[in-house]
């Protein structure tokens, strides 16, 4: 009997090894290694865009060259065009979307660290949240400007609504992040209910949270047209609808490029506190 089991044995892990050294080859690529391949996409995209344009396949129209949206952004870098300059609509804009994402920050974090905590609290906040999470921005800004007017309040309070939905869900859901063996653990050291949530579950839930303000800032940016059309006169998101009024593809392009461009300057800057606030996060 021991003569037949033995050979069964052994092919069962001489079977298994190639299963196992195939799973210890894979490895999950960094973020740094696609960085090349991220500058390829945009080179071959730009010049795809210079040369439609420059070709006539598309009519300046509907996608201006990259010469004239560089020729808009020069004039309003330095002043020269018949509008306000970049710089007063960037601060502008920057005003509100961080005055927004500031108090979304100080009032969504905690409660949805309440709600993850208490279902008491729970029960209160998430009805709301869900209900207007999934809405649209321009459905309730008819409501915002009758209840509020037109000057800067509708447009930081429509900013601060797109980013309070994903701050509060996403620190709800790092409270759940901590192991129950470390909170056990942590009470059996006598730790105090108030020093398991500080030096237990907050640290769990920080990268959670740190994600869900990445995805507010960007939902913030991606207000910013909206809430600049309640009777804006500056701003980047004002300067594009002013521009598409009179069918200025190229400012308009250039508005959005701008956009973008700060919008993944946030996203790096995120990034990088992400990085240094929570070195442990994907090491665990």
């Amino acid at each position: 009997m021991p003569d037949v089991v033995a050979p069964a044995v052994v092919r069962s892990q001489d079977a298994a090894a190639p299963a196992a050294l195939k799973t210890s080859r894979f490895k999950v690529p960094g973020e740094g290694s696609s960085v090349a391949i991220s500058v390829v996409t945009v080179v071959v995209l730009f010049v795809l865009w210079f040369a439609i344009t420059n070709l006539g396949l598309i009519k300046p129209l509907f996608l201006p060259s990259p010469q004239a949206v560089w020729q808009q952004f020069h004039e309003y870098l330095t002043g020269a065009a018949n509008d306000k300059p970049l710089w007063q609509h960037f601060a502008a804009s920057m005003l509100r979307v961080f005055l927004a994402f500031f108090l979304a920050c100080v009032t969504a974090i905690p409660i949805g660290i309440a709600m993850g905590m208490s279902r008491v609290a729970r029960g209160i906040f998430d009805p709301p949240i869900e209900f207007y999470r999934p809405l649209p921005p321009l459905a309730y800004l008819p409501l915002i400007i009758i209840w509020f007017g037109i000057d800067e309040m509708p447009k930081v309070l429509l900013i601060y609504l797109a980013c309070f939905a994903p701050l509060a869900l996403a620190a709800r859901s790092g409270m759940r992040s901590a192991a129950q063996e470390q909170i056990n653990a942590a009470y059996s050291m006598g730790a105090s209910y108030g020093q398991v949530i500080r030096h237990v579950i907050l640290p769990s839930a920080l990268p959670e949270i740190l994600v869900g303000m990445r995805i507010a800032i960007g939902f913030g940016w991606t207000t910013l047209v909206a809430a600049e059309m309640v009777a804006a006169n500056v701003g980047l998101g004002q300067m594009v609808l002013n521009a598409s009024n009179f069918l200025r593809t190229d400012i308009v392009v250039m508005g959005i490029i701008v956009i973008g461009v700060v919008a993944y300057l946030f996203d790096l800057l995120m990034r990088w506190i992400e990085r240094k606030a929570v070195p442990w996060k994907g090491r665990m």
